[in-house]
């Protein structure tokens, strides 16, 4: 049966928001809660954030809440009972509704309505006045509307495994390695109990080996002999191990490894980037898995070599802890962009244990946690994909 235009407040009842007086505006539970524009909706839901005293406009659960003021036409769903503001639209549809306006959002049609010099916004007649395509048939609209409520859902599952895995990984990052004037963590692996070595940063490191100072246009993907570590993919795009065989290394255009004989890095390596624009400055990455292949590290970074082999991993995850961060805080110089000089980081003191297979059972207990939290990570990206696909080939 062929689908159907119709326009919006013809399917559905839609009511525009009118904010309550400031003065009624509340933190008490028992008051209504208040929806009164984008920053009440995350993740497709309304989130209580402030309470009113004041009864103005109204939706029920189970209602669909859309954005009417910038950013316009982000969509949520509320459980709960509220008042909506000036900000947002209560609107009485299903599943397949929903998802009609969520496609209408991530194809910008409510961007392209929207008017207004201080900030966007469409009216009423436009709401309600949007044309969607709508199967005649009620149960076409139910088998579309729980096909991508699965999809959601799924969605918010590996998004949540995500969130919990990043606090554990946090958590641990904060107990695992002891606290400063401590030189024991505050959780260990059974078997252990030594008192964990504490020495002067160089003594530790050979900071020695050279960096080069190659631009980003000094730099391609496409093809060269030797990789190239700069500070904003350390900053940005790497963990605290790269795997030099793997990961997405630019190569230095036009380079050979004889152009950089001393600086040629090793598994174990580490590279701190020495300058940013907030205090991810001392950001730092251990070099793995090189196979044999050349890498060197780039623009506003130095290199560390451990003057004494240590499991793999182990150093990469402890200088990017709190534990060990907090020495750099007070060293940063700058206003607008923060640096770390070498002779500041020689003045920072470094904690491990003097086993190495403690070490290496700390490191693979946060490479385990990495590597769950990015297969979580590309299954939300595939069912991001997915929704993004099937919106696109599924509705009219």
């Amino acid at each position: 049966m062929a689908w159907k235009q119709r326009k919006l407040g013809e399917v559905c009842e839609v009511t525009m928001g009118q904010s309550p007086d400031g003065s009624t505006y509340s933190d008490e539970p028992s008051d209504y809660i208040l929806v009164q524009g984008n920053a009440d909706l995350k993740d497709g839901w309304v989130v209580p954030r402030v309470w009113t005293s004041q009864k103005t406009k109204t939706a029920q659960a189970g209602d669909l809440i859309m954005s009417v003021r910038a950013p316009v036409g982000a969509m949520g769903k509320t459980a709960y009972d509220i008042v909506i503001g000036r900000g947002v639209a209560a609107i009485k549809g299903n599943e397949f509704i929903y998802q009609t306006l969520v496609k209408y959002d991530a194809d910008r049609y409510w961007k392209k309505l929207a008017a207004g010099s201080t900030f966007e916004s469409v009216n009423s007649n436009e709401v309600k006045g949007a044309i969607i395509n709508v199967p005649q048939d009620i149960e076409e609209q139910k088998k579309i509307g729980e096909y991508f409520l699965n999809l959601d859902h799924l969605i918010t599952l590996n998004q949540q495994k995500i969130t919990l895995l990043t606090k554990l990984k946090k958590a641990m990052l904060e107990k695992m390695f002891p606290k400063k004037g401590s030189v024991i963590p505050e959780i260990r692996f059974n078997g252990f109990a030594n008192a964990w070595e504490q020495r002067k940063f160089d003594e530790v490191f050979d900071c020695t080996i050279p960096s080069n100072t190659l631009s980003r246009a000094e730099l391609n993907y496409e093809s060269g002999s030797v990789r190239n570590i700069h500070y904003g993919d350390i900053l940005i795009k790497y963990g605290s191990v790269v795997d030099v065989k793997n990961d997405e290394i630019p190569f230095a255009t036009g380079k050979s490894s004889e152009d950089f004989k001393s600086a040629l890095l090793q598994d174990g390596d580490i590279i701190i980037a020495d300058t940013a624009e907030d205090e991810t400055t001392g950001k730092a990455c251990e070099i793995g898995n090189s196979q044999g292949l050349d890498v060197v590290s780039g623009l506003h970074t130095m290199v560390c070599r451990p003057r004494n082999k240590m499991a793999l991993g182990y150093l990469g995850y402890y200088l990017n802890s709190d534990a060990y961060h907090h020495q750099l805080l007070p060293l940063m110089q700058g206003i607008k962009v923060l640096s770390l000089s070498r002779t500041n980081v020689q003045k920072t003191m470094v904690c491990y244990p003097q086993s190495k297979a403690e070490q290496q059972l700390i490191a693979d207990c946060f490479r385990n946690l990495d590597h769950l939290i990015t297969l979580h990570q590309r299954k939300l990206d595939m069912l991001k994909k997915l929704k993004s696909a099937c919106l696109s080939e599924m509705f009219i």
